[in-house]
């Protein structure tokens, strides 16, 4: 890989995250131990793609919302990698890994396997959210508490004679996210695969904060232990396929966190980003997450 530094990309507001980002992309300029051959594919959903967190989107295809500034942009910035693409979409599940996905806004976007090559050499990736129908639920539970904000109804519509839905469509999940992983590996035999999981949407204790985060207060524990199943069905199977799980549950910087600096995943946004999805300062988080996984290999 050619020596990293960090170009730097400019934001509203320096954010902890980005000069944590900077510091350690200086420090992975003085690490020698690096091929000097980066072949660098993002692949993904919207919380690779980090739909409107900039005014600026990528137009390839405009419908996927790919902002210019998504922690894989800013990960390709700090590394300089020979070859760099980004086919991330929000929307995508596994399936769109290897079927072309269509959009509402514009042309298709191909199979993000499409970008894989034999010479690839580091693959990054968020996906599973959208095979459980995580925007569906967000939308059913934000529906269901209006009118029952100290009640339980998201969790009374999900866990039916105690058989919970949502956790068998996790489990359904998991050998459609190991297929992506064994896939990747297949048409990239030399890559190094970096599974992200998905930073924490509610508060790690406690019952939320009615109505910024416009969940009922009996919802919030539950739908917290929803994420976790998710994000413990990724770890599991990035183990099982020879993947890195990269980690960015940090606590601290959920939807209810009044602090916009502290803040990495908006409600209703205050600061550029789609609802329920990653800030310019979440992205931030998760591209230092990840170049700490890049450091470690």
């Amino acid at each position: 890989m050619r020596p990293p530094h960090f170009l730097g990309v400019p934001v509203p507001r320096r954010s902890l995250a980005t000069a944590a980002l900077a510091t350690l992309s200086s420090a992975l300029l003085a690490t020698p131990a690096h091929a000097d051959t980066v072949n660098y594919v993002a692949l993904g959903d919207s919380y690779t793609s980090a739909p409107l967190i900039s005014p600026n989107q990528q137009n390839s295809p405009l419908g996927c919302f790919r902002a210019d500034r998504d922690y894989p942009a800013q990960v390709a910035a700090a590394i300089h990698p020979t070859s760099f693409k980004d086919v991330s979409c929000g929307g995508a599940s596994t399936k769109h890994m290897t079927e072309t996905q269509n959009l509402s806004f514009s042309a298709p976007n191909p199979p993000q396997f499409d970008a894989l090559t034999p010479d690839t050499t580091l693959v990054t990736l968020t996906i599973g959210g959208n095979d459980i129908g995580f925007g569906g639920i967000g939308t059913k539970c934000v529906t269901l508490a209006f009118g029952a904000s100290d009640a339980s109804p998201c969790k009374d519509n999900y866990v039916v004679d105690g058989v919970d839905q949502l956790a068998q469509k996790i489990d359904a999940a998991a050998p459609k996210v190991a297929d992506v992983l064994k896939g990747i590996h297949a048409k990239s035999p030399n890559a190094h695969v970096l599974l992200l999981n998905y930073p924490l949407i509610t508060p790690a204790t406690g019952t939320g904060c009615f109505p910024t985060l416009p969940i009922a207060k009996g919802d919030v524990p539950y739908l917290r232990d929803v994420q976790h199943h998710l994000n413990q069905m990724l770890a599991d199977q990035a183990s099982a396929n020879a993947s890195t799980l990269v980690d960015t549950t940090e606590a601290g910087h959920d939807i209810c966190q009044q602090d916009p600096a502290k803040r990495w995943i908006e409600g209703l946004p205050t600061q550029w980003a789609a609802p329920a999805h990653p800030n310019l300062n979440g992205a931030t988080a998760m591209a230092q997450a990840t170049l700490k996984a890049i450091q470690a290999q």
